[in-house]
């Protein structure tokens, strides 16, 4: 039975879930006060028990932003954390971090630039560790703004906003892979991104397109079922349906149309599952193990 957290922050922080989990953070979640996102994923890694992993490969100033969260969980109270300062592919074979990888009961990807993180992780020892650990329910992992941005197998690498959708507004590579059947926009009302989302779902409708506000958080349970932390919204682009679009013959800066899509905009507590295709209220329930992650 999915348990949906109707208490204010600080009240849920003392009734820890411990049950591995994927946080998709928007960006921007809050470091100082109540700090709900960031105490969900230290409950889920195992609060005072956590072993922690911190890689903020994807940050211009690693060591800083790595320092800033091995002090916020600190404070909260884990048993072990280490900084994983990867600069360089070889890194990514290197057998003290491998061992690390191997023990630890969390991982944390923060933010910075998602094409740096890629290009020093992808393909590596440590990444097809850390891949293998979260599919086997082993490890909770998290990933904030470019660190959101990695988790699906087709990531947006750029692009604009404030436009119609349009071929030429986003940039599209590969991502990391964690949940493969989504893309992920983060940042999303904060920076008005909703068309550049609805550019790439158009050239992948097969996937699930998502758009988590900056201090919000799509966290994605193994039953299935996606559970929303945070002060704001994530938006849900359900292109599988479609039934029309102009891309193939638009030109790359003319509007595309695209016809029959399903949209869903979930708050704090409400629910999505993912392979039902349905969005509950919070307080709703489901229950369905029958639909693994």
């Amino acid at each position: 039975m999915l348990e949906v957290i109707t208490q204010p922050p600080s009240v849920a922080q003392n009734t820890p879930d411990t049950k591995p989990a994927i946080l998709v953070i928007g960006g921007a979640e809050d470091k100082v006060n109540f700090r709900e996102i960031l105490s969900a994923f230290w409950s889920r890694s195992g609060g005072s028990e956590s072993v922690l992993a911190i890689v903020p490969s994807a940050s211009r100033e690693p060591a800083i932003l790595g320092g800033r969260y091995e002090s916020i969980f600190n404070e909260m109270g884990s048993k072990d954390i280490k900084v994983l300062d990867i600069r360089d592919r070889s890194q990514g074979e290197d057998p003290q971090f491998r061992e690390y990888i191997e023990r630890c009961t969390g991982i944390f990807l923060t933010g910075g630039d998602q094409l740096r993180l890629c290009g020093l992780l992808s393909e590596t020892t440590i990444l097809e560790r850390i891949r293998q650990r979260v599919h086997l329910g082993e490890v909770t992992l998290a990933g904030t703004s470019a660190g959101a941005a990695v988790m699906g197998q087709h990531m947006i690498a750029g692009g604009g906003s404030a436009e119609s959708p349009n071929r030429s507004l986003v940039e599209l590579t590969t991502g990391l892979g964690m949940i493969p059947e989504v893309i992920v926009d983060q940042h999303f009302h904060n920076r008005n991104r909703m068309a550049r989302l609805l550019s790439a779902v158009c050239a992948y409708p097969e996937r699930l397109a998502i758009g988590i506000d900056e201090d919000t958080c799509a966290m994605f349970e193994r039953d299935g079922t996606v559970r929303i932390l945070g002060k704001g919204t994530v938006t849900f682009v359900d292109a599988r349906e479609m039934s029309y679009t102009n891309r193939d013959e638009a030109g790359t800066q003319d509007p595309l149309s695209l016809h029959n899509l399903r949209l869903h905009v979930l708050s704090r507590g409400d629910v999505y599952h993912i392979n039902k295709n349905l969005a509950l209220p919070k307080n709703n329930t489901t229950n369905d193990q029958n639909c693994p992650l």
